[in-house]
């Protein structure tokens, strides 16, 4: 068998397995964030994390596929360690900023839905007092 194959099958295998390890990581401790998101509505927390599995799953498996190809061949041992090493590198920071990327859009949801609530008074307003003449 070509060395380029065990390189291209090598890293796709470790590619789909680091990106099905991080969908699943980032969808069973993402709902309690998406659940406080969107105000303890546990069956929308559900369906948005699950969309947003599904999304995650297309993109980086979409990119680990365009990012197959390889111009070089792979002529020795070392340089299917050095091809995989590239290959692999760039999808892990493709995974990182993806994951940070998701982090920021929730978190800036939930930190307007927070100073939404905060807008609103504890307590209903009884009525008003009229100014003073001498204030």
């Amino acid at each position: 068998m070509d060395r380029t194959v065990i390189a291209y099958v090598i890293y796709l295998v470790v590619s789909i397995g680091l990106t099905i390890w991080v969908a699943r990581t980032l969808s069973r401790n993402g709902r309690i964030f998406l659940a406080d998101v969107l105000h303890g509505n546990e069956k929308l927390a559900d369906a948005v994390n699950h969309l947003l599995v599904v999304g995650f799953y297309l993109v980086n498996l979409g990119f680990v596929a365009l990012y197959l190809s390889d111009d070089d061949t792979v002529v020795d041992t070392r340089g299917i360690f050095e091809a995989l090493s590239t290959k692999l590198g760039v999808v892990l920071l493709v995974l990182g900023v993806m994951h940070l990327a998701n982090v920021y859009v929730l978190n800036k949801i939930r930190r307007r839905g927070v100073m939404e609530r905060e807008q609103l008074p504890p307590v209903a307003p009884q009525g008003w007092a009229a100014p003073t003449a001498g204030a």
